[in-house]
């Protein structure tokens, strides 16, 4: 009897401990793995945040201020302005960080307006070309896309959920679109004195006259309402125009002016 007794006491003694065995087993798998940093992470990484954004743009390419040939504007369309973007962010001190990153952006508009002694180039449905002052009615499309890369400056404030930025921006062209019609109006061949010639319909294109790199400032700010999410709004003001200075297509600046709406989320 004794030797059962024996024998029982030391199957339920094993039995316990496979069991708790298996429950510590069980919790360590259930504990999260901690992953070494590398060298890369420590050193260079360290102290930055790094997000991705998307949102719309809305605006335009204005001049400022408004020539004397554009009489009116008949009708404006902001256009659905797409971009994509990833931000990185370093504190300095403080409050004080350095925000950049890399913007890929679209910037467009759909424009009408009324136009006296307006410099053209142009090739009416015929096929012929006509250059000089058109008094009429013009359509502009203008289509850009950018890689935009903004160096700003930031400073967080309300336990770092609210944060400011002002700096200046870089952007390449990467495709170009500058283009329309001239409708229901008279050229006068080469300057306003020149021979008139009236024209029901022409088109015009001067994508290869647009600046390859254009620069300006950006303004704005972002609240940040969860540890993954947060939203901005920001400002971008061209500093100079999307044509060049001699361009002889259009003889005055364009400044791309755009404002900015977007999500970020945190990694």
């Amino acid at each position: 009897m004794k030797q059962y007794i024996i024998l029982f006491c030391i199957s339920a003694l094993t039995l316990q401990m496979g069991a708790q065995k298996r429950h510590s087993l069980s919790e360590r798998q259930k504990m999260p793995i901690e992953r070494e940093k590398t060298a890369f992470e420590k050193e260079v990484l360290s102290g930055w945040e790094f997000s991705v954004g998307a949102g719309l743009e809305l605006g335009g390419a204005a001049p400022m201020p408004m020539p004397r040939e554009i009489r009116k504007i008949k009708s404006y369309n902001p256009m659905l302005n797409p971009y994509l973007e990833g931000i990185a962010t370093r504190r300095i001190e403080g409050p004080l960080g350095i925000r950049t990153g890399l913007r890929l952006e679209q910037k467009g508009m759909i424009t009408k307006a009324g136009v006296k002694n307006y410099h053209m180039e142009m090739t009416a449905d015929d096929g012929g070309y006509m250059e000089g002052a058109w008094t009429g009615n013009v359509e502009t499309k203008v289509r850009n896309i950018y890689l935009t890369l903004p160096i700003m400056v930031s400073y967080t404030f309300n336990d770092d959920r609210w944060e400011a930025h002002a700096g200046p921006y870089f952007s390449l062209l990467i495709d170009g679109n500058f283009s329309g019609a001239a409708y229901d109006g008279y050229i006068r061949h080469h300057d306003p004195t020149g021979e008139k010639a009236f024209v029901d319909h022409a088109t015009y294109d001067f994508d290869s006259d647009l600046r390859t790199f254009v620069w300006g400032m950006q303004f704005g700010g972002s609240y940040r309402w969860s540890n993954r999410w947060s939203a901005n709004a920001d400002l971008n003001w061209g500093v100079n125009g999307i044509f060049p200075t001699d361009c002889q297509s259009v003889t005055f600046s364009l400044y791309p002016i755009y404002a900015k709406f977007g999500l970020n989320y945190h990694f």
